[in-house]
């Protein structure tokens, strides 16, 4: 029992980052039919930004904050400069994503090395706690906290407020939208912030767990795909089901059978596509 209890936690921990990086890749892929491979970068600059003010600052929560502010700048920077120009021209999308992925990759090489970077766990949140008898870190039930958190923060901003609203409604249907008058160029922008602002903030928080290193992104790119796949394209809350799934069957695979880990995360995904292509919370679309 309290193995299951850890590992549960574990997947948790890990799901909850996935989450993050995921929710704003699926809302940006769902309104905007953009494949935008520059997201992990995105979580990767998080990391790394957070943990410049935390040495600068010495404030945990506003290195948080800073890491989100920057992920969010860069979003909009992205959809402004390099995706507005290729709307309707997927591969060239990809290709430019990619291309901007590789800068964001060169760029953190440039500035803070090659070489993987502490992240001092803050004191409030070091430590750990017994679950059934085995220690868990306290920041990992940090991570899993702040994840549910974002969760309960941007659902209510995407069915409490008339801006998040028409987000919803424009992943259902862009052209409805546009009738109704809406300026549909700054709800790209806003969303690809929203995106921005998620990924970072989980690079963010990711930072005292996994360090900062220049892998970060397609480590994490990856398992971020599959979640939006198996949630479920545009689905906020498809995307935390899916991560919750996808990080339970990594901590418990990965603990008993290590090199199938992510083999049976892809399996997911293909039997999704098959049985519903959707995904789990997706709308099927003609």
């Amino acid at each position: 029992m309290g193995l299951i209890a850890w590992l549960t936690l574990q997947g948790l921990t890990v799901g909850m980052l996935w989450f993050l990086i995921a929710s704003g890749l699926s809302l940006i892929f769902g309104l905007m039919n953009v494949l935008n491979f520059a997201h992990g970068g995105l979580y990767m600059l998080g990391t790394y930004g957070a943990l410049t003010l935390y040495r600068a600052t010495g404030s945990f929560p506003l290195a948080l904050v800073g890491g989100a502010l920057l992920g969010a700048l860069l979003g909009a920077a992205i959809e402004l400069l390099a995706i507005r120009p290729l709307y309707g021209r997927q591969l060239f999308q990809v290709l430019m994503t990619l291309g901007v992925m590789l800068i964001f990759d060169e760029a953190v090489e440039a500035i803070w090395g090659p070489h993987p970077l502490p992240f001092q766990t803050p004191a409030l949140l070091s430590g750990t706690l017994q679950v059934f008898d085995r220690p868990f870190p306290v920041y990992r039930l940090f991570i899993i906290a702040v994840g549910l958190l974002v969760y309960l923060a941007v659902h209510l901003f995407l069915t409490r407020t008339r801006l998040g609203v028409i987000v919803r409604a424009g992943v259902e249907n862009r052209e409805m939208i546009q009738t109704l008058g809406v300026d549909i160029r700054k709800v790209f922008t806003g969303v690809f912030a929203l995106g921005g602002t998620l990924a970072a903030l989980g690079g963010a928080v990711a930072g005292p767990f996994e360090g900062a290193h220049p892998t970060l992104a397609a480590e994490n790119l990856l398992p971020a795909f599959i979640v939006v796949v198996v949630g479920g394209l545009g689905s906020f809350t498809g995307s935390l089901l899916a991560a919750i799934l996808v990080g339970l069957l990594q901590a418990f695979v990965g603990f008993y059978a290590p090199q199938l880990a992510l083999a049976v995360n892809i399996a997911l995904m293909a039997v999704v596509l098959v049985l519903r292509p959707q995904g789990l919370l997706g709308e099927q679309r003609g």
